[in-house]
């Protein structure tokens, strides 16, 4: 099992129930997610970074 840090660029949603599901389905892509934290919030672009823990199988 292997750990890595990611970052991810979320387009906002409606609600943050959405954004949430958006967000944790983004993280899966890049494995199994252990934690994850919206960093920084861009009003004009209408997105979000997301800084993560992720694990992958070797």
């Amino acid at each position: 099992m292997t750990t890595h840090f990611i970052t991810a660029e979320i387009d906002l949603q409606e609600t943050p129930t959405e954004l949430q599901k958006v967000i944790e389905a983004e993280l899966k892509k890049q494995g199994e997610p252990l934690r994850w934290a919206i960093t920084s919030v861009d009003v004009e672009q209408q997105a979000c970074t997301v800084e993560a823990v992720v694990t992958t199988e070797s």
